[in-house]
């Protein structure tokens, strides 16, 4: 039997493993904000098209990113327990949107995720 793959999906999964290999912790963190918004924007796409199954599969990316995004928050720096706080909040949302999706919050969440992707990197350098 011939399992059925989506290109897509695969060629996800590689660039992404590609660039776990050998990344620094920032260059990770910025990799799990990028996956869990770019999950979220899926998600979205998904459920504008009526694709149940690709919405459900990318709200899961999503909540895997911000799980290993609470998992690598120092509590003791000073921005630990803000970011704890937000993460805990995106991930309430993100499966919440599993019953009763909400495309605003959601949209809410990603833009707030690649904003501070995009401060984590610039105060970087």
């Amino acid at each position: 039997m011939l399992l059925r793959r989506d290109p897509g999906e695969t060629y996800r999964r590689v660039d992404f493993d590609a660039r776990v290999r050998g990344a620094s912790s920032l260059q990770l963190v910025a990799l799990c904000l990028e996956q869990a918004a770019g999950s979220i924007g899926r998600a979205v796409y998904a459920q504008d098209h009526g694709d149940n199954s690709a919405k459900s599969a990318a709200l899961t990316r999503a909540v895997a990113a911000i799980t290993a995004l609470e998992l690598g928050v120092d509590s003791t720096h000073p921005a630990g327990q803000p970011l704890m706080q937000l993460y805990l909040s995106a991930r309430r949302t993100i499966l919440d949107s599993a019953l009763r999706f909400d495309a605003a919050k959601l949209e809410t969440i990603r833009v707030d995720l690649l904003d501070i992707r995009e401060a984590m990197l610039a105060t970087a350098g």
